[in-house]
């Protein structure tokens, strides 16, 4: 009978590689074997389950054939503990494949100590800023400056940590590797894991002297000033990703992220949906009946447009590429001008004559 992998894993079949890891890691660690209430028959299909689910080639084959399709036992689902842990720690000959794509260490991070994944390079710190701009300035877009006070790079020793001139020279507690190997104690006995090399914080190389400008650590708190081109276009909430704008943490790792959030004050006067802009504007009702022109406001400024006759109230007229400027491209929305006709409350008696015998003549 054919097995459902989805159901073993608490997936749904359009479950994502990420949710089908993140599955496997929370059944893995709570039917561990060494772990008190621990089902090493249920580890096992739960191993199998993911052998297939993570593999691109046997999930598809898997939606197609289901667990059949490979009758030679290539799943690893006839593996016992021992088997699976030989696999686990890089060792071979138990004639099983388990496949974990390099991600063992994340996977079983809580048994093995951290994992051995020592030499993952760190990342500074994103950072947000908000701008506030009006209307027009998110239509047609602008240059801003920004200034903000951050971790940066050494501007003495460009972020290496290095006195200038001095050079670097291998770490001597790792001997130029960036790792250490530490022997930690675990559910499973004594176990070898390696670790980021604390002292060289897995460069493998030390400065031969440190600068005295950042003591060493490539990385000085100083302002800092950025001209920003934000895009015709953008909207309100939307943001702007500056990448390796954000901290620095020197010759270490990347500096993180710089976003700018965009906030957009309000106008009177127009409103917005997308690229398209909208407004009103009113006309007496003669101007509604006879037709004529008036003006109305643009994001362009004032623009004379065209009423025709018999316009009824509420009509929206549209201009074509009036609107905001789109983001990336050179082409804008359009306007949309809803035209309210003005009935006055109050009128002379002639108006009222006129009326009268406008009224007889159109019924």
């Amino acid at each position: 009978m054919s097995k459902d992998y989805y159901k073993i894993l608490g997936v749904e079949k359009n479950a994502s590689a990420d949710e089908i890891k993140k599955s496997f890691r929370k059944l893995a660690h709570q039917y561990h074997p060494d772990k008190q209430g621990g089902d090493e028959t249920k580890f096992k299909e739960i191993n199998e389950a993911y052998q297939v689910l993570s593999d691109t080639d046997k999930r598809q084959k898997y939606d197609q054939f289901g667990s059949d399709f490979e009758q030679q036992g290539g799943f690893g689902g006839g593996a016992g503990w021992d088997d699976f842990m030989r696999a686990a720690r890089g060792g071979g000959g138990s004639g099983f494949n388990f496949n974990f794509g390099g991600d063992i260490g994340d996977i079983f991070g809580d048994f093995f100590g951290g994992g051995s994944r020592g030499g993952r390079q760190k990342r500074g710190n994103d950072i947000q800023v908000d701008v506030e701009l009006s209307f027009s300035e998110a239509a047609f877009g602008i240059e801003r400056e920004i200034q903000l006070t951050k971790n940066n790079a050494c501007d003495v020793c460009e972020g290496s940590g290095a006195e200038p001139g001095a050079g670097f020279e291998n770490c001597a507690t790792c001997g130029g590797r960036g790792q250490t190997v530490q022997v930690q104690r675990t559910i499973l006995g004594a176990m070898q894991v390696a670790v980021q090399c604390t002292d060289c914080q897995g460069q493998g190389k030390r400065p031969k002297k440190k600068c005295k400008h950042c003591g060493g650590d490539g990385v000085v708190r100083s302002d800092t000033k950025l001209t920003v081109k934000i895009p015709g276009g953008i909207d309100d909430g939307q943001s702007i990703r500056l990448s390796g704008k954000g901290e620095s943490i020197g010759a270490n790792g990347q500096a993180g992220d710089l976003y700018i959030v965009v906030h957009v004050k309000s106008d009177k006067r127009f409103e917005r949906d997308g690229f398209d802009v909208y407004t009103e504007t009113r006309i007496p009702y003669p101007l509604a009946v006879l037709g004529g022109e008036t003006d109305v406001e643009t994001l362009d400024g004032t623009k004379t447009i065209k009423i025709p006759e018999g316009t009824q109230s509420h009509t929206q007229i549209r201009l074509r590429g009036y609107g905001t400027k789109t983001v990336n491209r050179e082409d804008r929305g359009d306007l949309f001008v809803k035209v309210i006709v003005d009935v006055p409350k109050k009128i002379s008696k002639q108006a009222k004559k006129l009326l009268d015998e406008l009224r007889q003549e159109l019924s």
